[in-house]
């Protein structure tokens, strides 16, 4: 009777080992998809941006202003506006005159404008925000040389200083669903080898006592 209840544990055990394997898979391999999905596309879009040599060109407020949204609360928004700051660079790849953005998010928001700074409440802030921004680009940069990406085939006309996505996107993209999965794979199989063993095991312990 006890042998009978050991082994119906250890069957139940077994079972229970095997359903966790394979949601791991399934998980692994959904997981897979949805971040190809979601990630992985934007991301290699991101990443066929080339990377060039920019120098600046000219850096000025062109006296348009935009709005923001700011909160100072949780139940408290409201709206402030902001100078438009426009860095031109020159592209070294294309050797044309071009936008800078700060990455491709802000050209998004704002494809006007080089630099949206943290809105504050106040109008005035946020102009001295900006007008630290334009000191810093004419006086700290001037005309040095540094890295900026773009993309000739989706907007020749804008470069970017930072990439949204880079290849750490890629490697979360694939690394936890594949270690998710390889996990589950790992359970499986060990617990069929463990049930193997184990009926062979029996079956010769049968055979001496026979």
């Amino acid at each position: 009777m006890a042998k009978i209840r050991v082994a119906y544990e250890y069957s139940e055990a077994e079972d229970k080992s095997i359903r966790l394997g394979l949601f791991l898979i399934i998980c692994g391999i959904v997981s897979l998809f949805i971040l190809g999905f979601c990630w992985l596309s934007p991301a290699l879009q991101d990443l066929q941006g080339k990377t060039a040599n920019c120098t600046v060109l000219s850096v000025q407020q062109i006296g348009e202003m935009f709005e923001c949204t700011f909160t100072c609360g949780s139940a408290c928004k409201g709206t402030s506006l902001y100078p438009c700051l426009q860095i031109y660079v020159n592209n070294s790849e294309s050797n044309s005159r071009a936008l800078l953005h700060q990455d491709e998010q802000q050209l998004i928001s704002n494809p006007k404008c080089s630099y949206i700074p943290p809105c504050e409440r106040e109008n005035q802030k946020n102009s001295e925000n900006v007008l630290y921004w334009q000191e810093f680009w004419n006086k700290d940069v001037g005309y040095q040389t540094f890295t900026c990406y773009f993309n000739q085939h989706r907007r020749p006309e804008d470069v970017l200083l930072r990439r949204t996505h880079d290849e750490n996107v890629l490697l979360h993209c694939f690394l936890w669903p594949l270690v998710t999965l390889i996990v589950g794979v790992l359970i499986v199989v060990l617990t069929i080898c463990a049930k193997t063993m184990a009926v062979k095991a029996e079956a010769i312990q049968k055979r001496k006592f026979s």
